[in-house]
């Protein structure tokens, strides 16, 4: 009975853009099956609704939160909080001993990345980061970014082309829009 009430809360507190993302999540997976093309375009606005909803019923481990913001040029700009701890623990050394003692427990960060999705695969570099007004070095939240994708039950290794979900073949961003295809 909890676990019906549970959903039942969870299906009524979906938003429209969660509806839609969730809608285009089965179009993808039906697409999979029937070799039908699917584009799509979501806005930023949708897309971290669905992120605030997703971190609620799907949290991840090392991540508290992610808010993105889409600029043209697949370049994402994101705030997330990282549970620096669990990097750290994971992964001892992924920060740098001058930095541990402001990166640790559940801190926001601030971090631009360039996207290279097609072909089935994504990529990514790191362009800039911040904690506060302190330069993160790149090569450290690429290491955090692939501690926590290894953490996560698809097993990411960010260190290697990362093969896109639901068949998609391309991702790319212009001024506030995502756009892919599969």
């Amino acid at each position: 009975m909890r676990l019906f009430l549970l959903l039942a809360v969870s299906v009524s507190a979906q938003t429209p853009a969660v509806k839609k993302m969730l809608g285009l999540f089965n179009e993808l997976t039906q697409a999979q099956q029937s070799k039908k093309k699917v584009r799509f375009q979501l806005t930023e606005s949708e897309v971290n609704d669905y992120l605030r909803h997703a971190a609620t019923v799907n949290p991840r481990p090392g991540l508290e939160s992610m808010t993105v913001k889409f600029f043209a040029g697949n370049y994402i700009s994101t705030l997330t909080v990282v549970d620096f701890d669990m990097v750290e623990k994971t992964r001892p050394g992924t920060v740098p001993a001058l930095l541990k003692p402001v990166l640790n427990g559940k801190k926001e960060i601030w971090v631009d990345i360039r996207l290279n999705a097609a072909n089935g695969t994504g990529t990514f570099t790191v362009e800039k980061a911040y904690f506060q007004s302190i330069r993160l070095p790149a090569f450290m939240v690429e290491k955090m970014i692939n501690t926590i994708g290894a953490r996560q039950r698809e097993k990411f290794d960010t260190s290697k082309p990362v093969p896109l979900p639901f068949g998609l073949q391309r991702i790319t961003t212009a001024d506030k829009t995502v756009a892919g295809e599969n």
